[in-house]
């Protein structure tokens, strides 16, 4: 009897070391070529890097671009729309904000924006209003809360720091914070997430949903851009962070750059047509 005792509590024994082990194993890293193919394409340098979250594995060109920090630039309009959303400084995704007649880098940007209208046409004057009103205080208390790193700022770049400065976030980071959104595991109300998931919708077809956000900086004299989001397909999600850089672009192409060249990337993996 003793010895069936013994025999159960050591298969018991084994098999929560395994579980346990299994939960702790590190994601896997794969260097898909092809990526990096789809960049030169484009005549751009960077990485795309893509998650799939079920098999616990990262896809990139270039792993060591991917966890490589450089400034967030407009991305950071998804933690900034946390916490106006958490602190009230913005009611809801219908709030308004006033143009007042000045003018703007952006046709785009000169009228009357909702909320959810100004995070997509990416206004920065709409953003740099809200950092001014949340302040250096609130706004470290909530990003450490947030568990979003490497921002640095104070009362005279509190409403620039994410655009210049030596604010930096890498691919990896994006990731992992946009995961934690996504599966509820930031300290934020439920209807917060789901006015994020609502303005962050970018494309939506029968097979899949991407949502996301841009961003456009400078490093080193060159031209960086962001796109950054998850993909939601009928049996799984998965999260990416793309991060290029040009010489010389506009407008017109830039954002073109970004969006193709990930797209390009998940149709590689055939998650999407």
């Amino acid at each position: 009897m003793r010895k069936l005792f013994v025999l159960f509590n050591l298969i018991l024994f084994v098999n929560f070391n395994g579980n346990c082990q299994t939960k702790n194993l590190k994601p896997k890293e794969i260097v898909k070529s092809e990526f990096g193919n789809i960049l030169d394409s484009l005549k751009v340098k960077g990485s795309i890097l893509i998650y799939d979250v079920k098999n616990k594995t990262y896809y990139s060109n270039d792993f060591e671009w991917s966890k490589t920090g450089v400034i967030p630039a407009s991305t950071f309009k998804i933690p900034n729309s946390i916490i106006a959303l958490e602190s009230g400084i913005i009611k809801n995704d219908s709030t308004i904000f006033k143009w007042n007649g000045d003018k703007r880098r952006f046709k785009k940007w000169e009228e009357d924006l909702t909320f959810k209208k100004a995070f997509q046409v990416s206004c920065v004057p709409c953003y740099q209003e809200i950092a001014r009103k949340i302040g250096v205080k609130r706004m470290k208390s909530y990003l450490k809360k947030l568990s979003y790193d490497g921002m640095i700022f104070d009362t005279l770049t509190i409403d620039n720091f994410w655009l210049e400065g030596k604010s930096i976030f890498s691919q990896m980071q994006q990731i992992d914070f946009l995961e934690r959104l996504y599966f509820s595991q930031l300290p934020i109300s439920k209807r917060t997430e789901n006015i994020m998931r609502d303005i962050m919708q970018l494309e939506k077809t029968e097979n899949y949903i991407l949502s996301g956000k841009t961003g456009w900086g400078m490093r080193n004299g060159m031209n960086n851009g962001w796109l950054v989001g998850y993909l939601e397909t009928n049996n799984s999600v998965y999260f990416f962070a793309t991060n290029v850089e040009k010489q010389e672009t506009n407008m017109e192409e830039f954002p073109i750059i970004r969006l193709n060249s990930t797209k390009e990337a998940l149709k590689k993996l055939k998650l999407i047509k």
